[in-house]
Formats: C-alpha cells, structure tokens, sequence
C-alpha cells in the first residue's frame, strides 16, 4: 500500500502488477523497466511459480544481491499474493486506486485471482475500491454472471482516450471513465447518463508522439458532462492547458474530495531555469550533471519542453536526461 499523488486517489493498491495491453504511452511499463534489473537473472533466483500464465509472488522477491525488487519479471503479468494483508495496515477509510500498475481485468488475468481480490476488499468495506481497465468486456461478463459486486464503494472505470474507445456503464454499479491521455476530440453524445464520474487528463512523459489535448477538447467534454449533471475531475496535467481558474475536481456522492498535501504539490511542481515558468516536473526536461565520468549523476535543473527545443535543439546528451517519472 503506497500513498499516492494520483490526484483522485488516497492510496494506490497493486496485488497485481504488468499488462499485455502494449500501450505506447504507458508510464507503468516505463517505470518497471527501470526498477526490475535484469528478468532472465531474477528468473534464476528462484523458479517462479505460475498459475494460468500470471506469476505468482507469494513473498516478496529479493534478487541474487538480497535486495528488494517489486517488479522482478518486469512487466509481465505478476500476482502479488502477499499483498493481499496489506489491507489489514490500513484502518480509515481511502480511496484506493486498485491496479495502478497493471490491468485487472486484463484477458490474461484469471478469474480465480480477480476473485480473490474482490474477497479481499469485502474484508475491509471502509475504503472505497477503485478500479480501472482498457477491457470493460470483461466487467460485463463476470456482471453477467453475478460476479461483479455492486457493493456501494467499488467503483468500476475505463481508460477511455478517444471517442471511439468502449467503456463500462450500468445502473446497478458505479461506473466511471478516465479520459486520460486525451487523444483526440469527442463529439456530442459520447458520453452515457449512466456513467456516474468522469476524470480527464494529459498525456504527461516525453513521448516523441506525445498528444497535447486542446482546451476546446476538454470544454467539450465538460459541457456534456454538466448537460448530464455527472460530476468531473481533471487531473493537474490540465493546468497549463485549460489555466488553474478552470480547474474542476468534482467528485461523486460517496467519493471524499482529494486534493494533494501542499507539501506533496511543492514536490511535483518545479520552475523553468530559463522561463521561470511553474510546471508539473513530469511535463519537464531535468538536467543532470556528473563531476566525475564515472561519478553519481545530480540534479543541476528543471527546463520546460519550449526552452529545452530553444536551448538545447532537443538534443538529448549523456549529462541530459529526460525526467519520466509519473
């Protein structure tokens, strides 16, 4: 269980981690790839168990070196059975963001562990469960079967980037939708009266084919949503975009209005060394230094993407590296 600056979130949960969605501006696969070392020798520490598939973890994994390593077979498809009693940690109630790092309900996920994770979030009824997929198919036929709670405080989103992009809806569950990234501009419509919450954000990285959605895209989407009285959240990826005046972080009945710590802002925000622009430092270039060729990297400063092409061409060097945390 991590505390998470996910603006909608308290925490977020990941008894599952890895996807096969194959996503190019996926900031989950990005971030295993630079903490699981190398897979073929953490799949010589010790035979990995399977179950249909998925990996299996039922301790955590220490690596030939004894150190921890949360993503040991990168981004494949990992259950995390002893995270499971990491709800037992956590007494008040949170909004918390189940799957951060994978996809629940990913084809490839089976059903006895999607089970397992309901069973586990019964236990502790005084969160609220969030979830989200790119394979809403997979809600309808487990709620088809009557294997979808619709227990008040589990909440079942779809990562919907364009228009064209199924989702999930029905007057039985809470249903939400994340427009995040936002590709591309959605017409009149698109969005059902029976989704109860909608999140939009940016594509945020240093993707050379980064999308940077326009403010007219995201007023559209407002304006439908207000037609439909559904509430709606944009994440801070939106600032530079719609401007802090127009920022809407509505929340559904039943959903506790979260905001990031001032403290936790003041982390994430950081100003251009040539502009003095604030921005979010995911949106940023940060320049690193060494004083020595084979000497530990530091921080020199943070530039913004229209300095960085001005300054610098663009051009990415050794002492240069694009900062691409979430």
């Amino acid at each position: 269980m991590h505390k998470t600056d996910i603006e909608w979130a308290d925490y977020t949960w990941n008894p599952l981690t890895g996807c096969l969605h194959k996503c190019a501006y996926c900031y989950a696969e990005r971030l295993t790839k630079r903490f699981s070392g190398d897979i073929r020798v953490n799949l010589t520490v010790k035979e990995p168990e399977q179950f249909k598939g998925v990996y299996i973890l039922n301790e955590p994994f220490r690596g030939s070196n004894g150190q921890l390593n949360n993503f040991p077979y990168g981004f494949l498809p990992t259950y995390h059975k002893y995270r499971l009693k990491w709800l037992d940690e956590l007494n008040m109630g949170a909004n918390i963001f189940v799957g951060s790092m994978a996809d629940v309900f990913g084809e490839w996920v089976p059903e006895e562990i999607i089970k397992e994770i309901f069973d586990t979030c019964k236990k502790h009824p005084q969160h609220n469960y969030l979830f989200l997929t790119k394979n809403p198919k997979r809600y309808i036929e487990l709620a088809k079967r009557g294997l979808l709670p619709e227990d008040k405080n589990m909440w079942y989103g779809t990562s919907v980037p364009t228009q064209e992009t199924q989702y999930f809806f029905s007057d039985k569950h809470n249903c939400f939708i994340s427009i995040e990234p936002l590709l591309a501009e959605f017409d009149t419509g698109t969005i059902d009266k029976n989704v109860d919450w909608v999140i939009i954000g940016a594509e945020t990285g240093q993707r050379k084919a980064k999308v940077i959605p326009k403010k007219e895209w995201v007023d559209y989407i407002v304006a439908e949503c207000d037609s439909k009285e559904i509430p709606v959240f944009m994440k801070d990826s939106l600032i530079s975009i719609v401007g802090e005046e127009n920022m809407r972080t509505d929340c559904p009945p039943g959903i506790a209005n979260v905001r990031p710590a001032k403290e936790l802002q003041s982390r994430r925000y950081d100003e251009c060394f040539y502009c003095k622009k604030q921005q979010l430092m995911t949106n940023m270039v940060c320049l690193m230094y060494k004083r020595k060729r084979r000497g530990p990297q530091k921080k020199l400063c943070y530039v913004c993407e229209d300095c960085f092409k001005e300054e610098f061409g663009g051009v990415e060097s050794e002492e240069t590296q694009l900062q691409n945390d979430k």
